[in-house]
């Protein structure tokens, strides 16, 4: 049977036609598929920059669903539920991201961080924990140590804390040891007499100016009867930490009456004074002065360096008024005024208390109480 070379020559340019037609009807698919997932990120965005959620939520879904191999998409939607508070919707997209063989080790590790975020938010501090510390080694790990030690401190596991802290320190992500301090602080305060004297001894060294180490302990040193070892330790702190003299003030005056170093503590107590005015310092050198004339004038020389509704109210108190019968109800209305001065304000989020303390109980930020009250802020 003969060939026809005629179904070739025909053959050959219906098969160029068809194939160009098939590879043009492709390049048209793949146009109309690019230029839909843009439109749905950049409305998207839109709508985020717009604060408009719910919409840019939707617009996101729609980019993901056209062009599920976007990981920056994948982010952009997991970020946008948990700012939301759907934390269980963010937690299935970055799981998702990370059950994918394509993803690249930084992408992953970047999932594997925004997932420790949202167990965070959402309070599951187990999860979160687990989740942070498989970040170690990686571009992650200073921000996953400072949030495990934000659970660390809010369960008050202090050792954990010590260890992640350390950690911190070596990384260069800060002075940390002003921090370690308080955590052997906290350690000290559910332990014998004898391994608190130890912890607090060794805070003292971590953080050789940090007032609280040193007041603890003088503290301790007073419920042990050792009235003048509290009193060289408050002496001590008043040269390593004379910033904080206005905490020290009151206990380094007990001390000193216990021991019967009151001259020594007075020299203290007015030296600080000179350098620098405080109620505090004040208050400590009238209750060491045996002359009660001379330590209400104490407070009209105060007033004349620092105007001070407090120290007006301490004079008031021991002064005779031309009609005394109305002394009480003027005492009555300036201490009324003054009471909300003699209060600590926390510099980090102005939550105010009437004692002082390390950790602010509003913003949980550590050493953000002034030592001085408001009225000398």
């Amino acid at each position: 049977m003969d060939f026809d070379l005629s179904w070739v020559l025909w053959g050959l340019p219906i098969a160029f036609v068809l194939g160009w037609m098939a590879s043009r009807l492709d390049l048209r698919q793949l146009r109309i598929e690019n230029r839909r997932a843009p439109k749905a990120y950049f409305r998207g965005l839109n709508f985020l920059l717009n604060e408009q959620q719910d919409q840019a939520i939707d617009a996101f879904i729609e980019a993901v669903q056209n062009d599920p191999d976007t990981s920056e998409l994948h982010f952009a939607l997991g970020n946008l539920f948990r700012r939301r508070g759907e934390y269980e919707r963010a937690v299935r997209v970055h799981e998702h991201l990370l059950s994918r063989g394509d993803l690249s080790r930084a992408d992953r590790h970047r999932a594997q961080h925004a997932l420790a975020l949202d167990y965070l938010r959402a309070g599951l501090l187990d999860r979160a924990e687990e989740a942070l510390r498989k970040l170690e080694g990686t571009a992650f790990e200073g921000q996953a140590l400072l949030a495990l030690l934000a659970i660390y401190e809010r369960s008050r596991d202090w050792g954990q804390a010590s260890d992640t802290a350390k950690k911190l320190d070596a990384l260069g992500q800060g002075n940390f040891s002003g921090r370690l301090a308080h955590y052997l602080c906290e350690q000290a305060a559910g332990t014998s007499p004898q391994q608190a004297g130890q912890l607090l001894r060794e805070a003292m060294k971590t953080a050789p100016d940090a007032a609280r180490p040193g007041i603890e302990l003088a503290a301790l040193q007073r419920r042990a009867n050792d009235a003048e070892g509290a009193f060289q330790t408050l002496s001590a702190l008043a040269r390593s930490a004379p910033s904080a003299l206005p905490l020290v003030a009151k206990p380094l005056t007990e001390a000193a009456i216990a021991a019967g170093r009151q001259p020594q503590a007075l020299d203290i107590l007015r030296s600080s004074y000179e350098q620098s005015p405080s109620l505090d310092v004040l208050e400590g050198m009238v209750a060491l002065e045996p002359d009660t004339a001379r330590s209400r004038d104490r407070y009209v020389e105060h007033l004349a360096r620092e105007p001070s509704l407090v120290a007006a109210s301490r004079w008031l108190a021991g002064e005779k008024l031309e009609r005394e019968q109305f002394h009480p109800q003027v005492q009555a209305a300036v201490d009324h005024a003054a009471k909300p001065l003699t209060r600590y304000r926390c510099a980090a989020c102005g939550f105010e208390a009437k004692q002082h303390f390390w950790q602010c109980p509003g913003c949980q930020a550590w050493d953000s109480y002034p030592p001085r009250r408001v009225e000398e802020l």
